[in-house]
């Protein structure tokens, strides 16, 4: 079955490793064959990798784009992914969701899923963000919100 992708005009487009760009007007592609086929903002680039679930994401992704390493970046996501399970087992449930859909060889979808392990991710950071930031104001609340600056002053 064919797949039909609208194109705005300025957007980027990967298929099977190669990089195309509307630069025209919008426009409308019918893609008759299987490709590997990713979105300007389906892509995370080297630079945008620097959290545990996105190196999971950015591994498959290299896979799902470059079939001739896919075995190496398979690994690297199996690696990717173990340790951020270690890190945070409640993400357990997406990760065996995500480990089916490439035993399947069903890696777009799988990278679909992984986008679930990003948003999680940030879920599970911005909880840690706001417990931290609760506790800061909590001592600085005891502390009579001097933060403790005199302690610091130098006797003359």
């Amino acid at each position: 079955m064919p797949l039909k992708l609208d194109f705005k005009s300025g957007d980027k487009l990967v298929i099977n490793g190669a990089v195309l760009e509307n630069i025209g007007a919008n426009a409308k592609i019918l893609v008759h064959n299987e490709s590997a086929i990713l979105r300007e903002k389906e892509i995370l680039s080297v630079a945008d990798t620097s959290t545990p679930a996105s190196r999971v994401y950015f591994a498959l992704q290299c896979a799902y784009m470059f079939p001739h390493k896919k075995g190496e970046y398979l690994g690297l996501f199996a690696d990717f992914l173990k340790e951020f399970i270690n890190a945070c087992p409640s993400t357990r449930p997406i990760a065996d969701d995500i480990e089916k859909l490439v035993a399947e060889d069903k890696i777009y979808k799988a990278l679909k899923q992984t986008q679930k392990l990003v948003a999680h991710q940030a879920k599970v950071l911005k909880s840690l963000e706001s417990g931290i930031e609760k506790v800061a104001d909590e001592l600085t609340a005891a502390d009579g919100g001097a933060g403790g600056g005199d302690r610091h002053a130098k006797a003359e």
